[in-house]
């Protein structure tokens, strides 16, 4: 009977880490949709060898530093990952190392999203090398290995922080350093739509991020034989679908239209939020963050725009704001029962006084703190070293697939120069 727990398990997880990685096609289609024609190649290109970068580089130290034996700040061991006998959190090591390579993967295109439609692709390439090796393991160790946060019992069950605010705040760094795209802001700060070229291709994306959600968060319980899996991805739904509502209807209201892309924003929103706290909380207050969640994307985007900050993916507002809103919601909704399966003690609400709301607020702002500083350090490191982070003007009036790559992902809407001159 334990053998074929422990089989049950482990196939489940590596279910789980198919979901996650199928959420890299949601992040795809999500940024493409959301950028110009000219750059969409480019954007959905860039998504496959970013992982592939992140993919080699965690399996040679990101897991070590992460996982190893070391220290409260890293690990310093388990480097060039390879073991086939081994068990860790109740799986076969490899198991433990697909899954947790996945969450890797999608932190660094939560990253990537700060440097859409103006960044160099060598950028893309050393940055994503970066992040994988040092920046999300240090947050990840802290956090989910045996580094300090983990001694204070912080609840980030499957990556409000670790995941989520980690990758916003790498990218807040990228969106500093790289300044605006052509034509966003106008001399008097006031801003101008860059609008995506595709509603429906971010529709689709939200829809796949949304299913990959469920491996995500329930595949984050690492076993199948409790069925607890099952109220993890009730609380992950409740919170998405409430974050879809708030964010229609803040909008109408707001602004007398229900938008579609802020709706589907809200949704993100929705599922980051949940994610620190769906082990934690009860399904009303499932239902409280993720209708939260939906609000606050809407006003944080707005405040953005308006401080000239140009974020073309929102990954400020949807990984960054609702992550912290998602971590710190633990702090108030947490549950005596499921904090004492999961780790952490009772929220506020619940007669835990402030204890557990402390140590999520110190996580928030260590984590935030260290993944901005670190990734604005490094970008400053990479500069110099490819003549600048942004291509030069005329590359990006062109556009990213012609000027990086040579050809366009949509070619039969470009016509060769040669064409137009014969015409």
């Amino acid at each position: 009977m334990e053998d074929s727990i422990f089989l049950m398990n482990n196939v489940w997880v590596i279910f789980a880490t198919v979901l996650v990685i199928l959420m890299q096609g949601g992040f795809i289609l999500l940024e493409a949709g959301s950028t110009r024609m000219k750059n969409a190649g480019h954007t959905a290109g860039k998504s496959i060898f970013a992982f592939g970068i992140a993919s080699l580089t965690f399996w040679a130290v990101g897991y070590g530093f992460i996982y190893g034996e070391g220290n409260a700040f890293i690990g310093l061991s388990d480097f060039f990952f390879g073991d086939f006998t081994g068990v860790s959190d109740g799986l076969m090591g490899s198991v433990d190392f697909m899954f947790q390579l996945a969450f890797a993967g999608i932190a660094l295109a939560i990253a990537l999203g700060g440097f859409a439609e103006r960044a160099k692709i060598s950028v893309y390439i050393i940055f994503a090398v970066v992040f994988a090796a040092f920046i999300y393991p240090v947050v990840a160790h802290w956090i989910w290995g045996s580094g300090w946060l983990a001694g204070l019992d912080k609840q980030d069950f499957a990556g409000s922080t670790v995941v989520h605010l980690t990758g916003a705040m790498a990218a807040l760094a990228a969106t500093i350093l790289l300044k605006p795209r052509i034509g966003k802001f106008n001399a008097n700060g006031s801003s101008n739509p860059l609008s995506g070229h595709n509603q429906v291709y971010t529709v689709l994306g939200v829809l796949i991020l949304w299913v990959g959600w469920f491996g995500f968060n329930a595949g984050s319980t690492l076993e199948v034989a409790d069925g607890f899996f099952g109220y993890v991805a009730l609380n992950t739904q409740l919170a998405a679908a409430a974050g879809a509502i708030a964010a229609l209807f803040i909008t109408w209201v707001d602004r007398g239209k229900a938008d579609i892309p802020t709706m589907l924003n809200g949704t993100l929103a929705g599922l980051v939020a949940i994610t620190a706290s769906c082990a934690f909380v009860a399904p009303w207050a499932a239902v409280l963050i993720g209708f939260v969640g939906g609000i606050i994307v809407h006003f944080s985007m707005k405040f953005f725009e308006k401080k000239g900050i140009d974020d073309p993916i929102y990954a400020l507002s949807v990984h960054g704001v609702a992550g912290v809103w998602g971590t710190l919601s633990t702090g108030f909704f947490a549950t005596p029962q499921l904090s004492a399966m999961n780790g952490g003690s009772a929220g506020l609400l619940y007669g835990g006084g402030f204890t557990q709301l402390g140590v999520q607020a110190i996580g928030v702002m260590a984590c935030g703190a260290f993944a901005f500083i670190a990734s604005y350090g490094f970008l400053l490191l990479i500069r110099p070293m490819v003549g600048g982070l942004r291509v030069s003007r005329e590359k990006e009036l062109l556009g990213l697939d012609m000027s990086e790559h040579g050809s366009y992902g949509y070619p039969e809407n470009f016509a060769p120069e040669e064409a137009k001159s014969q015409a």
